[in-house]
């Protein structure tokens, strides 16, 4: 929702309460509801909004929930749905029209909306973003990161983040380097990208100039770290561009927000979130494009078991980052407990 369609934030916030709107934020989830940070003229504030449906229980039916949401809100102000969300013919519309669990219309996200797309036509970016939108639900989800990104996480938790960040880095950069060196690749990963320098200034200002003495990889890092190596000692580019992706995609979209929230929360400037300033790459939103382009003229080149193992990687390493997070959050309890 922030990274591919911010703008539907804005659309659901100003219907469903915050006429006024001018910024929104998806920041949670729960099984009744969705969480927007909502800014307006009296401020910002958190927005719930119930699920049309009612109560949810499986990570999947969030996007069901979130799609009949956004139809909703396009009702109620007036502006046509995209055509992918439009109602398909004979489906009731309204928060509880015939479509709301999941029939034909909303019940698969990779073969729903009006073009009946086959799989093998659609653009490979697109199956990508499809086939793991409930693994980068799963991962906004864990509870650590949550409470970093709704302003409830400390100092603490924020630095015990970027350390993990670094160490995944170190992993992640040094694959790029030695599998996307071909000029083939060079869309993915240019130089402006590259992002352990800003680690290494956010951690000395966080922590101090013995940073690497005081940091240390949660085991899901540790993990984490070997399943990148091991995809780079392959050489299977394929495999390295799936990490890659979800973790530079992300720092470029959700990403944004969290440095937003952390400098607001922690009087921090670019000194402690530089590892989220991509001021050197340019425009955000034009670099997202290419790289998606790229991924679309990546897609043909590949056989469809190759397809299907990129994509398995991609999941694989949305669950890593899952992963990461809760392990942070035993590791808070764990030092809380010992200190108490």
């Amino acid at each position: 929702m922030n990274g591919d369609h911010s703008d539907d934030n804005l659309l659901i916030a100003r219907a469903f309460g915050r006429p006024g709107a001018t910024a929104s934020t998806m920041v949670g989830v729960t099984s009744e509801g969705g969480v927007w940070s909502v800014t307006d003229a009296e401020g910002t504030s958190d927005l719930e909004v119930a699920w049309p449906g009612g109560s949810i229980s499986e990570r999947p039916e969030i996007r069901r929930e979130v799609v009949k949401l956004y139809r909703t809100a396009c009702e109620r102000l007036g502006v046509p749905a995209r055509e992918e969300h439009a109602p398909a013919e004979g489906d009731a519309k309204g928060p509880h029209g015939g479509g709301a669990h999941g029939g034909a219309a909303h019940g698969s996200h990779a073969h729903h909306g009006a073009d009946h797309e086959p799989e093998g036509e659609k653009q490979f970016s697109k199956v990508i973003r499809e086939s793991s939108w409930s693994d980068h639900s799963d991962s906004e989800g864990a509870t650590f990161m949550e409470d970093i990104m709704r302003g409830h996480g400390t100092r603490e938790d924020y630095i015990d983040l970027v350390a993990q960040h670094y160490f995944m880095y170190v992993a992640l950069e040094a694959a790029a380097a030695r599998v996307l060196a071909d000029p083939a690749y060079a869309a993915f990963h240019p130089a402006a990208l590259v992002r352990l320098p800003a680690l290494e200034e956010d951690l000395e200002h966080l922590i101090g100039a013995d940073w690497r003495d005081r940091i240390s990889p949660v085991p899901a890092t540790e993990a984490y770290v070997a399943r990148i190596d091991e995809v780079a000692a392959e050489g299977w580019a394929a495999g390295v561009i799936a990490h890659h992706y979800t973790r530079y995609l992300g720092d470029l979209s959700g990403g944004q927000m969290i440095a937003k929230r952390v400098a607001k929360q922690h009087e921090l400037d670019r000194a402690g979130i530089a590892f989220y300033d991509f001021t050197e790459l340019g425009s955000i939103p034009e670099f997202k494009a290419a790289y998606r382009e790229a991924l679309d003229a990546l897609g043909p080149e590949l056989d469809e078991a190759e397809r299907e193992r990129m994509l398995d990687e991609v999941r694989t390493a949305y669950h890593f980052n899952t992963a990461v997070f809760v392990d942070l959050g035993k590791r808070k309890r764990e030092h809380a407990s010992a200190s108490a």
